[in-house]
């Protein structure tokens, strides 16, 4: 037999003798048909023929046919050793030894599917041609061989500006670069390369290139093989919903960090920076001077002439032109017909892209604006914070350098911004007024002349709780009573505000009237139980109190005192210690329950007391911290007590000094009173002694 010929590009060869049985079986055609050459030379081609493909002949037909003409062409569909086809095309031709023995030379070309003689080679002509997507194929050299019109489209070229030229000669600097770098990578590795972003021709729009190497089918590499796809669209609708989902976290975020706040520095302070860098590269609020300090709305628009003041600044960076623009705390100058007039006094937006309407957004050579150009300021909204059409100041935010300008998408999503601001800033507003009259009544029912009896020495202190707590119901009171004794009260009304206040006047009014009757601590505490109900502001609440009322004698220097539910009263020793400063002691007295409980007798303890001892009296806001013990609190108070002090002022400042400024804490009421007792010991004429 002689020497078989060599397959050509792309195909693989075998021999079969003139009955079709199997001669020669190379390594290429294992490699595509995984059966090795002890299994099937010697057996009939059509064994590894599958009856379910698609063969047009039987193999005899093919065998007589091939025969006749010396040749033959088709598509035959063969089983793979692991069971799955294999779909060959197929050229064989009828060649005879030098002993006429005939047999069959046959070239198998593996394919991707059942034909691909003309009909399938025209569908992938007309894929190629046709596809939406661009195609373009690259030899090794990586000059394109081939490229299809929806890639010129896409390229803005003409088709036949592609053939020959590399990536980088047609579409240039530094796209054309990148991906013929990334086309030399895919040639080298065989790693393919999917959806890579780049951008369009001159900048222009969104490409995805996905690149794979392209192997004939002995795996001989022939080049690459590119496909470019318009993603602008897409592109812009994933920026779009990102940017939806960027506005709607910081609508949320701003919402959260003003829900804590009801000071309107505070706020405005946190809506700047919270806006910065999210939103803007610079941001300043701006408010209403009769807003902060009178907590009123406006009885008429705010005009030009109306004062205005800063009160939260935030900056992207921090620069000298920052501080002329931005200053906190500074006044605000308007001229009569500037875009911030006109934001101020019809409620509306103002939006400013250029350098010339931002020169007259405020007033001619404004050292603010000249600051703002020196920042690279090129785009700004002012955005009136308003409540119920009534404007309380301006939002002003700035974007500058390669920030994109603002536009009226930013300003719709600005006023939710403003908006939900306005909102607390109004919360803050009505906050403080309530809060004022709540402190204004307060001060008004307490004592506003505490008496000093005979035999006794008074200092007290009176101070607010933070802004965050609304205004309580402390009070304390010092009355004369029949026979020289002395009524030393302290007390505080669960609940905070004008409901609070008021409650407390009832109670002091209501305490100070029993306590003419003369009746012991503890049954006073009794009378005032009982007719809780009656003080309430309504059948629906209630009245919950604590209270300390105590009953001096300063002829027989003894004391007696009932406690409701209040914290415990402390005394200070006349005679100092040896190892300096004074003994403190906690008295015990039982604590009985809050005054509206009902049901509860309450019990009263009297004690003697030595000359120029000191009683102390105090609410629950001088020694109660969040998260820690109530022990704590009374450690410190007894600490401060026992230090020697030049007098009871002294000793009242120096208490107070527990208090940690900047700390949320609950309103805070102190009584001290220094008993020294009367010189004489003149018999009593009217009253009744208190028991022990």
């Amino acid at each position: 037999m002689p020497e078989p010929p060599v397959p050509g590009p792309g195909g693989v060869v075998i021999v079969l003798d003139a009955t079709g049985h199997i001669t020669l079986w190379n390594r290429s055609v294992e490699d595509m048909l995984g059966w090795t050459g002890e299994y099937v030379l010697g057996r009939r081609f059509d064994h590894l023929m599958d009856t379910g493909g698609t063969a047009p002949e039987k193999p005899a037909d093919i065998l007589a046919e091939l025969l006749s003409s010396e040749c033959w062409s088709g598509s035959l569909c063969l089983r793979h050793r692991d069971g799955h086809r294999v779909h060959v095309h197929v050229q064989a031709s009828l060649l005879v030894d030098g002993d006429g023995r005939g047999f069959v030379h046959a070239a198998l070309t593996e394919t991707s599917g059942p034909s691909t003689g003309p009909a399938g080679l025209a569908a992938l002509e007309s894929h190629f041609d046709s596809s939406p997507l661009g195609v373009a194929i690259f030899d090794t050299d990586l000059r394109c061989l081939r490229a299809n019109e929806a890639l010129a489209r896409l390229d803005g070229r003409p088709l036949v500006n592609h053939l020959g030229r590399t990536v980088d000669e047609l579409i240039g600097e530094p796209v054309g670069r990148r991906l013929a770098e990334v086309q030399r990578q895919v040639l080298r590795t065989g790693r393919a390369v999917l959806d890579m972003t780049l951008p369009g021709p001159d900048g222009n729009g969104f490409r995805s290139v996905s690149c794979s190497r392209l192997e004939d089918t002995d795996h001989r590499v022939i080049g690459v093989g590119c496909t470019v796809m318009d993603i602008t669209e897409r592109r812009r609708i994933a920026r779009q919903n990102e940017i939806a989902r960027e506005r709607l976290s910081l609508l949320n975020d701003l919402g959260s960090r003003l829900a804590d706040l009801l000071e309107i520095p505070g706020i405005a302070e946190r809506l700047a920076a919270t806006l910065v860098p999210r939103f803007s590269d610079y941001a300043g609020v701006i408010v209403l001077e009769s807003v902060v300090t009178e907590s009123e709305l406006p009885r008429h628009p705010p005009t030009h002439r109306t004062p205005l003041i800063q009160l939260g600044v935030a900056a992207r960076q921090d620069k000298p032109p920052v501080k002329r623009m931005l200053r906190l705390g500074q006044s605000v100058g308007v001229a009569e017909h500037s875009a911030v007039s006109e934001a101020l006094s019809t409620g509306l937006p103002q939006l400013i892209d250029s350098p010339e309407q931002l020169r007259s957004a405020t007033y001619p050579d404004d050292p603010k604006t000249r600051a703002a150009l020196e920042l690279g300021v090129h785009s700004m909204m002012m955005l009136p914070l308003r409540v119920g059409g009534i404007v309380l100041g301006l939002l002003v935010v700035y974007r500058a350098d390669e920030s994109p300008p603002f536009d009226h998408d930013d300003l719709a999503f600005a006023m939710r911004l403003a908006g939900r601001a306005s909102t607390s800033l109004d919360n803050a507003r009505l906050y403080a007024r309530e809060r004022e009259g709540a402190l204004m009544l307060q001060r008004a029912l307490m004592p506003q002349h505490v008496p000093e009896p005979p035999g006794v020495r008074i200092a007290f202190r009176y101070v607010p709780g933070t802004a965050r707590n609304e205004a309580g119901g402390d009070w304390f009171d010092v009355t004369q009573l029949a026979g020289g004794q002395v009524a030393l009260v302290i007390g505080d009304v669960t609940g905070h505000g004008l409901r609070a206040a008021a409650t407390m006047g009832l109670l002091r009014t209501a305490v100070r009237t029993l306590s003419i009757l003369d009746l012991p601590p503890a049954g006073l505490l009794q009378h005032i139980d009982a007719i809780a109900a009656d003080l309430a502001h309504g059948p629906d609440e209630s009245l919950v109190a604590t209270c300390i009322y105590a009953v001096y004698d300063p002829a027989r220097r003894r004391c007696v005192i009932a406690r409701a539910g209040h914290v415990p009263p402390m005394i200070v020793d006349p005679e100092p210690l040896a190892e300096g400063g004074r003994r403190v002691r906690i008295l015990d007295v039982p604590a009985g329950a809050p005054l509206g409980v009902g049901g509860v007798t309450f019990e009263e303890v009297g004690f003697d007391v030595a000359d120029d001892s000191v009683l102390a009296l105090y609410t629950d806001g001088l020694i109660e911290t969040r998260g820690e013990d109530i022990g704590e609190g009374l450690r410190r108070l007894s600490s401060q007590l026992a230090q020697p002090h030049a007098s009871l002022e002294a000793a009242c400042d120096s208490v107070l000094s527990l208090v940690e400024p900047g700390t949320e804490r609950d309103d805070v009421a102190l009584l001290l009173a220094r008993l020294v007792g009367l010189p004489d010991d003149p018999p009593r004429t009217t009253g009744a002694s208190p028991t022990s």
